[in-house]
């Protein structure tokens, strides 16, 4: 297990320990991206936002030890709940005017998004809580049965597991997406996170001997009282300040998580329960029959819940079909892979040129790797090489550079 810090001194025995969880959680690394990375790899982004709960209230609750903490969050078996999640994002980009729609849910990608022709499919649908201030509402009864809405003004896009039948339905547009778990029972994903658990998961797969974790007091959250975990990374070279964790005091479950950028200012990240239940949903929550007239579109590829990308078709897919390694260690780590788009940034055809508009977004940089341009955010940063290669990670721009010229 990796070092956590707390008042009690540590000793050469947990240190020991430590190192040993350390050793164990390096073949892991790449999963520090699994969030992140997704979003880059669509979008040469991340993900951003305003506080979206206020804390109330220190609540008076036994002491505890972050590795205490953490191996309680670890046993934690909430198989019910329902409850309401707000979450805002800010990536802090320029306004592109719509276009960062397409670029978000892969538009043009042969089968790939909005390319379904369906406003129902989870993988466009749910890439809307990278940017802006969204409600949703959750629901789960065991590990076959779920459901996340995301309310919108007059209208509401549900995502509905139940069994091995996965719905998703556009109200606004009366459109339904299907596909079959390929294994009921089995964890599947369709979209960014939208729990504080789901990003909480995420976050602790990043805790190894770089990172400093304690226990940082007590909130109340949704009305329940919470122990809150700090996450801070040791290393320089890293955009990422600190992440707040605030643990539920008697299931365990995360109800705050809150990413904080090294630059300072709002938080990045801050997604939160307004209110929360742990009693047993409904049966009927989890129902779902298509309306009458709905247009209703098969999922091709039920086995990997999506299509197959195809090599060289575009920078999103290519990443997202490529390889991931990763340089360098800890927080300071960069994925990279290899689009096979060669050139640079695509070129326009017909009207405008869409490489120099996405040049004017980004930074020319230079150095043993070639040329390629930076695209900053207060997270993620990436270099896209004019040999067709992406460099990103939870980086400044300067150590994203250096990475390259390592790799190269």
């Amino acid at each position: 297990m990796a070092p956590y810090e707390s008042d009690d001194a540590v000793g050469a025995g947990h240190q020991d320990a430590a190192r040993d969880g350390a050793a164990r959680s390096r073949p892991r690394k790449a999963a520090r991206y699994a969030v992140p990375v997704a979003v880059v790899g669509v979008a040469a982004a991340t993900i951003g936002l305003v506080p979206a709960l206020a804390d109330s209230g220190d609540p008076d609750l036994p002491k505890i030890t972050a590795q205490q903490l953490i191996e309680k969050m670890a046993r934690s078996d909430v198989q019910q709940l329902s409850g309401t999640v707000k979450i805002s994002t800010d990536l802090g980009l320029p306004d592109l005017g719509g276009l960062e729609d397409g670029l978000l849910s892969g538009a043009g990608q042969g089968g790939s998004g909005k390319g379904d022709g369906s406003s129902a499919d989870p993988r466009s649908r749910l890439t809307e809580l990278v940017s802006g201030t969204h409600t949703l509402r959750v629901a789960a009864d065991g590990p076959d049965r779920q459901k996340v809405s995301l309310l919108e003004r007059g209208a509401e896009y549900s995502l509905i597991h139940d069994g091995k039948d996965v719905w998703g339905y556009d109200s606004k547009s009366n459109e339904v997406y299907h596909s079959t778990a390929a294994d009921s029972g089995k964890e599947r994903r369709d979209g960014p996170p939208a729990t504080p658990g789901d990003f909480a998961d995420e976050a602790l797969k990043a805790v190894d001997d770089t990172t400093s974790v304690t226990v940082d007091g007590t909130a109340q959250v949704a009305g329940r009282d919470a122990y809150k975990l700090l996450i801070r990374p040791r290393q320089s070279g890293t955009t990422v300040g600190a992440i707040s964790i605030a643990v539920d005091a008697k299931t365990w479950l995360p109800l705050k998580f809150t990413l904080t950028p090294r630059s300072g200012g709002a938080a990045v990240v801050d997604a939160g329960f307004t209110q929360v239940s742990f009693g047993r949903p409904a049966a009927a929550t989890f129902d779902f029959v298509p309306p009458k007239g709905a247009k209703v579109t098969e999922e091709k590829d039920t086995a990997t819940g999506r299509p197959a990308p195809k090599h060289g078709d575009d920078l999103a897919g290519g990443l997202r079909g490529g390889e991931l390694d990763v340089l360098g260690e800890g927080w300071t780590s960069v994925a990279t892979a290899d689009t096979g788009v060669k050139g640079g940034l695509p070129s326009g055809s017909g009207e405008g040129d869409l490489g120099g508009f996405l040049g004017s977004l980004g930074d020319p940089v230079s150095g043993k790797f070639g040329k390629g341009t930076v695209f900053s955010t207060r997270l993620v940063n990436a270099l896209i090489t004019d040999d067709g290669k992406v460099y990103a990670g939870l980086v400044t721009k300067e150590t994203l550079v250096k990475a390259a010229d390592a790799g190269k």
